[in-house]
């Protein structure tokens, strides 16, 4: 092949990696903005490099990926930002290809909202040993040759943040996407009506919450029993007129699939302007995220808007 020909074929074998490379990046950052940026700067690296000695270029790359992705986790901007206490993962609306494989309940349980926000406990390499090998399913000589560390340094690091992860999460297993919706559509209905009680009865005890407070705060608000959850959901789900001025009309509510998770969406038009997504164990609420920060729902509001919903739940909220 001449040089025109060899530089289509090589960006072909690259964007062939491109969606897996996006979703191990994803995982990584949290951030969708942030895993195209290093993607993107994978395909530079890609470009510069002799690639007739590339002999496998799907590890080649998922090295380069991982690489520029702890580069950022440790960077002292990176650190400064998350450490303020303003840092939530951004939501990924379902069927979006940087979500990745979702095979098993570890990969399906690698993207939530819930786990990416505990790997915010991790260090760097213990994020990426855990992601590697839960969701990517890489045997540990494989990880160890993509961190530069040996087998036995990635078989301490993945126990390490196994214990860390489900010593807050314990794994509850797959919850049927019936009871899933039904659940999350009581919980709306009780807190719009302002019903504590049921409320309550849908969470586990040791529930959390958190919101980025639409963006008006500069740290996340957090709450970490029921009854506060249950007070702040009837605070905020039950509609009002302040509400609806500052949402810019009245928004639609619908159903739908947040990384994986049941969630509920306020849709203005075609615009998402609200997110709250729900973390389910044992049939009840373990975990509630609110997103409505413009800046965080840039690539869901954009998926939505090609996205075919089934009819809302309210039609006016």
């Amino acid at each position: 092949m001449d040089g025109t020909a060899t530089d289509r074929f090589d960006t072909g074998r690259f964007e062939a990696s491109r969606n897996r490379l996006a979703s191990l990046a994803y995982r990584l950052l949290g951030s969708a903005i942030e895993a195209e940026d290093a993607v993107q700067d994978a395909f530079l690296h890609w470009q510069a490099a002799d690639r007739q000695r590339i002999e496998v270029p799907e590890a080649w790359l998922t090295k380069v990926v991982t690489h520029l992705c702890l580069d950022r986790l440790r960077s002292a901007r990176v650190r400064r930002e998350r450490s303020a206490g303003a840092w939530l993962p951004e939501p990924l609306l379902a069927g979006d290809p940087m979500l990745g494989p979702a095979d098993t309940y570890e990969q399906r349980e690698s993207v939530s909202l819930a786990v990416l926000t505990l790997m915010e406990r991790l260090s760097p390499l213990e994020r990426a040993v855990y992601l590697l090998r839960e969701a990517f399913s890489y045997p540990h000589a494989e990880i160890a040759e993509i961190l530069d560390i040996t087998e036995s340094a990635s078989q301490q690091h993945l126990h390490r943040a196994r214990r860390r992860v489900t010593a807050s999460r314990p794994r509850g297993g797959d919850v049927d996407p019936a009871a899933a919706r039904r659940i999350v559509e009581e919980f709306f209905t009780a807190a719009a009506s302002g019903r504590t009680e049921p409320l309550v009865a849908l969470l586990t005890d040791d529930a959390t919450a958190i919101s980025d407070g639409a963006g008006l705060t500069e740290t996340l608000l957090r709450y970490d029993t029921p009854q506060r959850i249950a007070a702040i959901a009837r605070a905020g789900f039950t509609p009002t007129s302040a509400k609806r001025r500052f949402a810019g009309g009245t928004p639609a509510v619908h159903y739908a699939l947040v990384n994986g998770s049941p969630a509920i969406l306020f849709v203005l038009g075609d615009h998402v302007v609200g997110a709250v997504t729900f973390d389910l164990t044992g049939g009840r609420i373990a975990a509630v995220h609110g997103v409505a920060a413009p800046a965080r729902l840039l690539r869901l509001a954009e998926a939505w808007r090609r996205h075919e919903p089934g009819p809302p739940l309210v039609t006016q909220w």
